[in-house]
Formats: structure tokens, sequence, C-alpha cells
């Protein structure tokens, strides 16, 4: 038995108590988990500041540290969200629909748990306790795999957490954390068909590959976001420069930020050096086609094939000049991971060609791609940022953590041939 099937056996030992316990017992367990998050901050920061010396030592970016920096603010941040997730409707036994077929018998089909769930991320403390947190008030058991550059943030968190369990009369099995952090380990995680149900990556390109390319259990990818704005001719120029800013600035390491801007051509000598102002601001640089480089001269850098496929996570965007509404969908359609996409402009038939012509989880109309998030969403926290097309796509809350069972009942109904 190897250490992945361990902790399986644990969860599944879990598992009947958390997805047979009421909507009290499991908001009253969060409730003292967000207690607990708090009361423990001091603590919590201890163990992110060792993990951020350590990624100085390393020599991740600055940008990459920002990613898995806490603050006092930002832990306040998170139980700020479980209590919003308390306030969110149980999804458990809820019935999605029903029927009574002509020979009375009657069917319901109600939300219930997944199961056990494996969560393999990077960098990213916070996902520690948000996932913990929607797969326990979802009924789930849950398995944590953080990456090794936030060992320490994510283990102090979750031993926080199981010990606010302990409180509740739950097991503290319903949350686990995988001390091991090797690939070994992960690739066992991928594998335990046996114990797992779901699989989900939170993370970079190459987390997400390896999950979806070696894994046997079911897989839903989330995350990598190659995000496009485009700037139609009809657009509010000024809303546009303060959407595209947000959506680029506010916060370069999230996958909802702006990675590639498209601006029509006939705005583009007046627009590009309205942006490029703003971004000046923040150093960010421009990647651009050869229409960009001869609006804004030699502080564009020339832009090859790759940057327009790129999620960069960091000050750096690519740019492209297009004749009109149907280039820039055939680009985005050509680049896009189907995260969240925007338009601005002015226009009700572009915008509705835009919407009906683009594929992707998310598609604004002259609103940022920041709002790409589960608690913007009125979620409460997520648990990613599901890019596929299956029962959960976009910001991953409660509802799609659950699954489905039909519920048959009838006075003695045999189906004859």
């Amino acid at each position: 038995m190897n250490y992945a099937e361990q902790l399986g056996i644990q969860a599944k030992a879990a598992e009947k108590a958390i997805a047979g316990a009421s909507a009290m017992v499991k908001n009253e367990a969060l409730a003292k988990i967000a207690a607990a998050l708090t009361e423990n901050a001091a603590t919590i920061l201890e163990a992110n500041e060792l993990d951020i010396k350590n990624a100085a030592a390393n020599g991740m970016s600055t940008v990459m540290q920002d990613r898995l920096r806490l603050t006092a603010d930002r832990i306040k941040g998170i139980s700020d969200s479980i209590e919003d997730v308390i306030k969110l409707e149980d999804p458990i036994g809820s019935v999605d629909s029903g029927t009574v077929r002509p020979n009375g018998m009657s069917i319901t089909r109600v939300r219930v748990p997944i199961g056990t769930i494996v969560i393999i991320y990077e960098s990213r403390p916070n996902v520690t306790a948000d996932a913990a947190v929607l797969c326990l008030k979802s009924g789930n058991a849950v398995i944590l795999r953080g990456g090794k550059e936030a060992y320490h943030s994510n283990k102090c968190i979750c031993d926080v957490m199981r010990g606010a369990l302990k409180t509740t009369g739950l097991p503290e099995d319903i949350i686990q954390f995988v001390d091991d952090t090797s690939h070994e380990t992960a690739n066992q995680l991928m594998k335990c068909n046996k114990y797992v149900d779901l699989l989900i990556p939170r993370g970079g390109a190459g987390l997400i590959r390896a999950c979806v390319e070696n894994a046997t259990v079911p897989v839903i990818e989330t995350g990598v976001g190659n995000c496009h704005v485009y700037v139609d001719e009809s657009a509010d120029l000024d809303m546009a420069v303060s959407i595209v800013n947000n959506g680029k600035t506010r916060r370069v390491s999230v996958c909802n930020a702006v990675e590639s801007l498209l601006v029509s051509e006939k705005i583009a000598d007046k627009f590009l050096p309205m942006i490029k102002k703003v971004f000046d601001e923040k150093n960010v640089e421009i990647r651009g086609c050869e229409k960009t480089a001869a609006i804004l001269g030699e502080c564009v850098v020339p832009a090859a094939e790759q940057d327009y496929a790129t999620e960069f996570l960091d000050y750096k965007i690519s740019v492209k000049v297009v004749s009109d509404v149907g280039e820039a969908i055939e680009h985005i359609g050509k680049y896009t991971t189907h995260h969240s996409e925007c338009i601005v402009t002015n226009s009700v038939d572009n915008a509705e060609r835009f919407k009906k012509e683009i594929d992707a989880a998310a598609v604004y109309v002259n609103v940022s791609t920041a709002f790409t998030d589960g608690g913007m969403f009125g979620l409460g926290a997520e648990i990613g940022i599901s890019t596929q097309k299956t029962h959960a796509r976009g910001p991953m809350g409660l509802r799609e953590l659950t699954s489905m069972k039909y519920i048959i009942s009838g006075n003695g109904q045999i189906r004859c041939p």
C-alpha cells in the first residue's frame, strides 16, 4: 500500500460522516474554522514568511512571490469568504427535477456529494482553505496536495482547520494534507481510482497538462488563462483604458488577468497611446505587431507567434491591431484557453456577435475580466475556474462539487417486456 492509498482509505472512512452531516453541523464546523484561522493568523504568517524567504533564496520572481504571500488582510479575506460560504444554501439533498411516469412511478433527481476529491495546486496558500471549505460544505472529503514552495503555509493552515474540526464531532480526516510534495506521490494520487472520485488541478499549464495526461481518475481542468480584450471601433476609449488596465495590472499573477490586447485599426492611433500611458506607470512591457510598433515606436518589443499564445502572469502583454470584430474573434479563437474574453464596444451588433461566437467560460461586454472569480460571482469561495465543457464551467462553487442521484418510488411497479 502506497502513501496515496493510505490517504484515500482515511478519506473514505471520513466520507460518510460529512456526506450525512446536516447543513447546521457543516455550517458550525465552517464557523469554527473561520474563527480558528483568524485566531491563529500570527502562526500562519510565520509559516508563510518561511516560505517567502525560501522562495526568494531560490530565485522566485517577485510577481510569483505575490501569489505565495499571505498578509493579515488576506487571512481576514479567507475568513470572510468562509462566512460567505456559510450563508450559501446547502446543495445536498436539493431536488433538481421530478416527474411521475404514466405507471405511477415517481422519479426525482437530487444533489449528492461527489465523494473524495483531490486538489493538486501551486503557490497560493489561500487555495488550501478555499478548497477545504467548499468540499466540506458540499459534503465531500478532500485531500490537499500543494506545491513545495508553499509547504509551510499550507501545512499550517491545514493543521489549524483540522484542529477546529476536532471540536465539532466531525472526523478531522475530512480534510487531509499531503506531506510528501514529490512527483511520485502526485502521480499516485492521479491513479488512485479505488479511493479518489475526482481530481482538480489548480495551477499553471504544466501542472494541468501533467494531470490530464497521467491521471486515470476523472479530472476537471482549471485555471490557464490567456485572456483577451478587444477594443472595438465604437468603444468608449476612456472606458476601454480603465477595463484593460484593471484586467492587466490589478494583479498580474492571477488566471483572469488580461494577457492579450486587440485593437480595431480604426481607433488604434488614438487608443494605443492612451493605454501605453497607463501601462508605463506599471512598467508593462508591450509585445506588439508591426502596426502597434508603427504607432508606439521603439518601446514595442516585436511580437513572436508564441507571445500571442502565452499566459505571461507578469507585467507583459501581447498587442495586435486588427481590422474589425471578425478578425478579433478569429484571433481569439486561435489562441484562447477558453477562460475569459472581453469586448469593449458600443455596438449592439458587435457585442451580440462576440457573445455568440466566442467559446469561453466567461464572455464579457464592457466589463473587466478580473471579475471571473467565485466570490465576485456570488459563489463564496471557489475551487478553481473550469475551462472545460463538463457539468462544471467557469468559477466552481458548491453546486459544481456535487453529483446527482435518481430516487425512484412506487407501489410495486414491475417492467414488462
